[in-house]
């Protein structure tokens, strides 16, 4: 797994070496976004984290990312896709033995959009629309929660123990809906630090913002457990719209906190 991960930032570093090299000639730039997102999406696919119909949408979801917030936005996106990648991974014998372990060949198209499509949307209106820095600070929360829930999850299911219903603490089979653990719900929270502290570093906002944007990924986190307990498990909602939900409860909230803290 290691070797595979050593291998997909290999590659990402030279993409980014592209990525700079067009940033002097403005007419190159569109190919290079569009190599960027295609070598991404291969990549993806060939590390079985997406189906090809999945690769499809996160490509699509890739390049919106990088047109609008260009090589911050996309190193924050690898962070997500690493982290989610390589939770699936741990205690994965236990998990298929459970019943609940993510399919070999990835997530589909439908997964990926529910997770990724309210950051691409962030993007986009950043840049045909306003201009507004805030939706980069949405566009951040969005991607970090779609990795805690998923590391909240697949954490949980492979070394929390027993489940507990969010919404009445009863204990609850490993994989039901809105069943959370302690480990799980730490690990997500931390997964969800690391990808804002990717944001900061990057330069995609100011490391003022990365406590507001943490707490609005933990909370859209914690959102996706309530709608999860009881929407969910009523078959009002499906789970990619319940993942849809709490990401742009997420950007919503980010967007909101950072109004508190004036001018970017």
């Amino acid at each position: 797994m290691l070797r595979k991960i050593y291998d997909f930032l290999f590659r990402m570093s030279k993409l980014a070496d592209v990525y700079v090299a067009a940033l002097s000639h403005p007419a190159q730039k569109i190919w290079a976004l569009v190599l960027i997102t295609v070598v991404f999406a291969g990549l993806g696919r060939g590390m079985r984290g997406v189906t090809t119909r999945g690769a499809v949408a996160g490509a699509a979801a890739c390049f919106a990312i990088l047109w609008g917030a260009g090589f911050p936005g996309f190193a924050v996106l690898i962070a997500v896709f690493l982290l989610t990648w390589a939770t699936t991974r741990i205690g994965y014998l236990h998990k298929q033995r459970l019943g609940i372990a993510e399919a070999r060949i990835g997530r589909d198209e439908r997964q990926v959009l529910a997770n990724l499509g309210v950051a691409a949307l962030c993007s986009l209106v950043h840049t045909f629309e306003s201009h507004e820095l805030r939706l980069l600070v949405a566009m951040g929360a969005a991607l970090a929660e779609a990795a805690a829930d998923t590391i909240s999850s697949e954490i949980g299911q492979a070394l929390g123990g027993a489940p507990r219903l969010i919404t009445n603490w009863r204990q609850v089979p490993a994989g039901t809906d809105g069943g959370v653990t302690f480990a799980g719900t730490l690990a997500g929270s931390v997964g969800a630090v690391l990808v804002i502290l990717v944001g900061a570093l990057t330069g995609l906002f100011r490391w003022r913002f990365l406590p507001l944007c943490a707490a609005a990924a933990v909370a859209g986190m914690l959102v996706d457990s309530v709608l999860g307990a009881t929407l969910e498990r009523r078959n009002v909602l499906g789970n990619n719209a319940v993942n849809f939900i709490s990401t742009a409860i997420s950007a919503v909230l980010a967007f909101l906190f950072s109004q508190v803290l004036g001018p970017l």
